[in-house]
């Protein structure tokens, strides 16, 4: 799949850390662990690459050392090229400070934009996990002589579990008519995705007009604000997702993969999500292992019972320890006969021999990390 025009991807690797505080005090959204061997700036890196967009600039803000050394040069995106390719764009604020929302960020990096001969631009945020084609939304956009498109889903959406969230309604013409942040409201709503297309000229014209009207957000200051004056179109997309803005979110989205149609429905064939390649050791099972419904990446060291679990690289599990409904991160030890459900561990955690951690599925245990127990 390659697109016939010249397109240039955006990705803010930093927009909704604050949704998962607990799980972004040292790394930006966008290098969160997911699945057992993913960041979650593998989905939108590789839908663009999938799309055949041949530069992608990843736009971060703090805490990135993670991001740039899971990203490096882009090889294992095949972006690393001497033309277009990967850049990696620290942050800046011409106000002092960090950036406040997507438009002070474009504002400060517009040389980097500026200097490509891109005609049109795909901006994204990493918090959505799917896979999505944007030929067909580059397409209707064009088409439809919007200003802005804005990718949906249909989803349930509620008050009490949901926030950062952005819904639209839609009249018969698929155009914006109504932009509200988190409503208070429950039921099946257009979620957006803040997955946006526009030309490069017009984004240049809206990053512009707010630096000189002292104006930072994106689908506060345009969207919303200025729905009639522009022609903003809705594109939905039909494909599976899982949106994360809390860390129960989190939790919930890395099990719902060990239903086999919906892990299909997030790695598809058509669509493959690239990442960093590990080179470790095959999983290694003790003779009293005893695994049942999980996914266990390359590197472990299995010696007790796992049980719908998943396990990141270089996990270990202890002789006689149960591990059941667990989230382990990177080189978690579990030591001999400890019984862990409901957990989340982040990377480099140590759990002592005899332990028992419980948490419960709708409010997991977190132990944050380097944490010894």
């Amino acid at each position: 799949m390659s697109v016939n025009y010249d397109v240039l991807g955006l990705i803010f690797a930093s927009m909704h850390d604050n949704t998962v505080a607990e799980l972004t005090k040292q790394r930006t959204m966008g290098s969160m662990l997911y699945g057992g061997r993913y960041r979650l700036i593998d989905f939108p890196l590789s839908n663009m690459v999938n799309s055949g967009i041949p530069e992608v600039g990843v736009i971060t803000k703090s805490n990135y050392g993670s991001l740039l050394d899971h990203l490096g040069s882009g090889r294992e995106w095949d972006l690393s090229r001497k033309k277009g390719g990967l850049h990696l764009l620290p942050p800046y604020s011409q106000t002092g400070g960090m950036y406040r929302g997507r438009l002070d960020a474009l504002s400060n990096v517009w040389s980097f934009v500026g200097h490509s001969s891109a005609k049109y631009v795909v901006l994204s945020d990493c918090d959505i996990v799917t896979a999505i084609d944007y030929n067909p939304v580059i397409e209707q956009h064009i088409e439809s002589g919007a200003d802005i498109t804005c990718v949906y889903s249909k989803a349930f959406y509620d008050c009490e579990k949901n926030q950062s969230t952005t819904i639209i309604e839609m009249n018969e013409d698929n155009r914006v008519k109504d932009v509200l942040f988190d409503p208070q409201i429950s039921g099946e709503c257009n979620m957006c995705l803040d997955m946006f297309v526009m030309s490069t000229k017009f984004l240049k014209k809206i990053v512009s007009d707010a630096a000189s009207r002292n104006l930072y957000s994106l689908t506060r200051d345009v969207l919303q604000a200025k729905k009639e004056e522009y022609k903003i179109i809705g594109y939905e997309h039909k494909g599976f997702f899982t949106k994360i803005d809390s860390v129960q979110s989190y939790y919930k989205s890395n099990m719902m993969l060990l239903d086999t149609d919906k892990r299909n429905a997030v790695f598809t064939k058509e669509l493959p999500i690239y990442t960093k390649v590990g080179d470790k050791a095959p999983v290694k099972y003790g003779l009293e292992s005893n695994i049942k419904n999980s996914l266990i990446a390359d590197g472990c060291v299995i010696e007790g019972t796992v049980e719908n679990s998943i396990l990141f690289r270089g996990v270990k599990v202890g002789k006689g320890a149960v591990v059941k409904n667990a989230v382990l991160l990177q080189n978690t030890v579990v030591g001999n006969k400890c019984n862990i459900s409901s957990i989340i561990t982040d990377k480099n955690v140590e759990i002592s021999d005899e332990k028992v951690l419980t948490g419960s599925e709708s409010y997991p245990l977190y132990i944050g990390k380097n944490g010894k127990i």
